[in-house]
């Protein structure tokens, strides 16, 4: 299974956990997944059949959308735009 990396914000859906593992083979079966584990965290990814604006998802170091393969043993960071002055 893929290893996902949840940003702070959404580490309470995740009940404070900060890594996970997910099942899926484009990033979004693995958001699927995510969502059966953790209900409520696709709408915090997810807005109709893009990420959700603000915020950018990276497998294996790539910057990628939802349609992007997921092998077994990738990585999978999502990144919420900085914000500031």
């Amino acid at each position: 299974m893929a290893i996902v990396f949840i940003p702070s914000q959404l580490a309470k859906l995740t009940g404070g956990v900060r890594k996970v593992e997910a099942s899926g083979r484009t990033l979004r079966d693995v958001i699927d997944s995510l969502e059966r584990d953790y209900p409520g965290i696709r709408e915090r990814l997810v807005e109709g059949d893009r990420l959700r604006p603000g915020l950018a998802a990276a497998v294996d170091n790539a910057f990628v959308g939802l349609l992007q393969p997921v092998e077994d043993t990738s990585e999978i960071h999502f990144l919420p735009a900085l914000q500031g002055g």
